[in-house]
């Protein structure tokens, strides 16, 4: 895909990812070492009932999603970063995790005219539909050449 296939209202699936409770204790371990995320008896006692994945692991889960069915397909060149990132509900060991991302707008480049901005709408929804975690994102990518 070249930036001329997007346009505004488009919304691609992509996934689903499992879950597991030793990808979330791993991960938490190294990155995110709240009990919430490493112990699951402890867990089982605080606010979420039971054992959580790090928001941070849910990033990085969502973002295999992403470059492995997204960026991979389409001719993109970089990011200038992410906003209004939000996690919405928690993940759980089990859970199956999918993508929906919807293009906000599609706009060409004034100064690089190889080049144009997709603005897009990242949701991860969880087995059930619910969204677990929302953000904005721009992506650069080319532009086809002029005949």
């Amino acid at each position: 895909m070249r930036f001329a296939d997007f346009h505004a209202g488009q919304a691609i699936t992509l996934g689903p990812v499992s879950v597991t409770e030793r990808q979330i204790v791993d991960f938490a371990r190294e990155f995110d070492p709240q009990a919430c995320h490493t112990d699951p008896e402890a867990a089982s006692r605080g606010r979420w009932g039971g054992l959580i994945a790090s928001g941070w692991h849910t990033c990085g889960l969502m973002m295999r999603l992403y470059v492995e069915h997204y960026l991979t397909h389409i001719a993109s060149l970089a990011s200038p970063g992410l906003d209004e990132l939000r996690w919405l509900e928690p993940v759980r060991p089990g859970d199956r995790l999918s993508l929906r991302v919807t293009v906000l707008k599609a706009t060409p480049s004034k100064s690089k005219p190889d080049r144009g901005a997709v603005t897009s709408f990242v949701e991860v929804l969880n087995q059930t539909g619910e969204a677990v975690m929302t953000f904005r994102v721009v992506n650069i990518i080319a532009r086809r050449q002029a005949a």
